[in-house]
């Protein structure tokens, strides 16, 4: 059914032959401004998730983040 409604198609879903909703494909044209971007080298994409850098290792002690927020609210 995903994919009828990705073709276009719009699924009815009904209870006891009552229709009680409609699965819809999203427009296409919600992306349209990054492919026109892509399209004309202005942006480009491996299509490849970025490295990410190792997670920092916090230091034990210090001031908790929620503490400083709650005294510098005050």
């Amino acid at each position: 059914m995903l994919a009828q409604a990705r073709a276009g198609e719009v699924i009815e879903v009904r209870s006891h032959n009552v229709p009680i909703a409609r699965i819809v494909g999203i427009a296409a044209a919600a992306d349209e401004p990054l492919r026109r971007l892509m399209a004309e080298n202005a942006v480009s994409w491996s299509g490849r998730k970025p490295a990410l850098a190792a997670p920092v290792v916090l230091a034990d002690g210090g001031t908790p983040v929620g503490r400083m927020v709650t005294e510098d609210r005050r």
